[in-house]
């Protein structure tokens, strides 16, 4: 079992409401999670998705491992940078504002690909020219 992993950095979105939903796909099955993500009615719903289907890709792709075998191992959701911002408020003072960002790391593992057989099927070569197809006849 191989271990294929996938990082999205600096998702505009607080890390709490990213977790919320990255929590209803933990430990499940890749197609599975995109499933379930692709009918959840939250917005942090389309950048965990994204991420997962990245993972995938890159295990498919890059690792040759079997599409319908990988399973979300590890799905962590961790903060980023924080953009301070102040509002000015009542009496000359400045209220802050934190504009957070998150980092989502998704972990997926599977089974590799079977491998295809190398033999090659026997193949009948055609006539390069004329001349050669009226000899052989």
């Amino acid at each position: 079992m191989a271990d294929v992993q996938a990082i999205s950095k600096g998702i505009r979105m607080s890390p709490r409401k990213i977790g919320l939903v990255a929590s209803l796909v933990r430990g499940r099955s890749v197609a599975d999670a995109l499933v379930i993500l692709e009918h959840t009615p939250k917005r942090a719903a389309k950048p965990v998705a994204k991420a997962i289907a990245s993972a995938k890709a890159n295990a498919v792709t890059n690792h040759g491992l079997a599409e319908n075998s990988l399973m979300i191992t590890n799905l962590q959701v961790t903060h980023g940078t924080i953009m301070k911002r102040w509002k000015p408020a009542a009496q000359g003072r400045a209220l802050p504002i934190a504009k957070r960002s998150s980092h989502v790391r998704v972990v997926v593992s599977g089974e590799p690909k079977p491998k295809k057989s190398t033999a090659k099927p026997a193949t009948t070569k055609k006539a390069s020219t004329k001349k050669e197809a009226e000899e052989k006849e």
